[in-house]
């Protein structure tokens, strides 16, 4: 089996912050270090929203370095708003977005459920309702949708199950993090047969270039027991903020755990 990696730019969010990294100089860091397709952070592609120049080059660099797009991330386009209007707020704010997922070829995109985190029928009455109403858009466009258990009601695996259940079409983007405290493995074993990309976050490296906060090694075993066969994608967040060599060192790791 042929493993394939992605890092999304939200790792490199304080290189993007202080000028040291911009988007070119993000897909050329994929190129530079075998990375398989892009996975912007919205906030690095927002300037395509408005000017169509902008997104044409972002269309550009992805093909001249010979890397798909693949999932966007995507804050602020969330299925739920108590407020009604702000609710359209947020869902148009996801259109415009596949609109852009679209233009630039882009594979899969992240929307969120958005919500508490005590899931009422009512709340998950009106999230299912927003999948179904985005997810055939995003199917004739080609573009996946998918969850990420990223806050709110999805920090619990059994929302976050009950939601994959319940919406035809609709993937889980697994992040390896964002599950209520205490309650990671479980999560990692019921959510892992859904997991159609992965955010695996490290934040720290000991002497053998493992992260000692989280047994990487049985969140792989658990996802490829569930029969995962998508890209390896990662999300880090160093807390000495070599955003670079953090990236750099959790493929490693990655590599190593799954035998590449």
């Amino acid at each position: 089996m042929t493993h394939r990696f992605s890092i999304c730019s939200y790792s490199f969010r304080r290189s993007f912050e202080n000028g040291s990294m911009d988007y070119q100089g993000y897909v050329a860091f994929n190129q530079r270090q075998g990375f398989s397709q892009l996975d912007p952070w919205m906030k690095h592609l927002e300037p395509a929203l408005e000017d169509k120049a902008w997104l044409a080059d972002a269309k550009r660099m992805a093909e001249d370095a010979g890397l798909p797009y693949g999932c966007i991330a995507v804050d602020g386009g969330h299925m739920y708003e108590e407020d009604a209007a702000r609710r359209s707020e947020c869902r148009e704010m996801a259109l415009r977005w596949l609109d852009a997922a679209a233009s630039l070829g882009a594979t899969q995109m992240r929307i969120d459920t958005g919500g508490p985190e005590a899931l009422t029928d009512e709340v998950f009455g009106i999230i299912v309702e927003g999948y179904n109403e985005l997810i055939p858009r995003a199917q004739a466009a080609n573009v996946e949708i998918l969850v990420e258990n990223h806050w709110g009601p999805t920090k619990y695996a059994e929302n976050t199950v009950r939601l994959l259940e319940e919406v035809e079409g609709l993937g889980l983007l697994f992040d390896t993090n964002n599950w209520a405290e205490g309650t990671h493995e479980r999560a990692w074993q019921l959510c892992a047969p859904y997991a159609r990309l992965t955010h695996f976050k490290t934040f720290s490296f000991d002497s053998r270039g493992d992260d000692p906060s989280v047994d990487l090694q049985k969140a792989c075993d658990i996802l490829l027991e569930g029969g995962y066969k998508g890209v390896w994608g990662i999300e880090s967040t160093p807390e000495d903020g070599d955003e670079e060599g953090a990236a750099v060192k959790t493929m490693a790791l990655l590599q190593r755990v799954l035998g590449v």
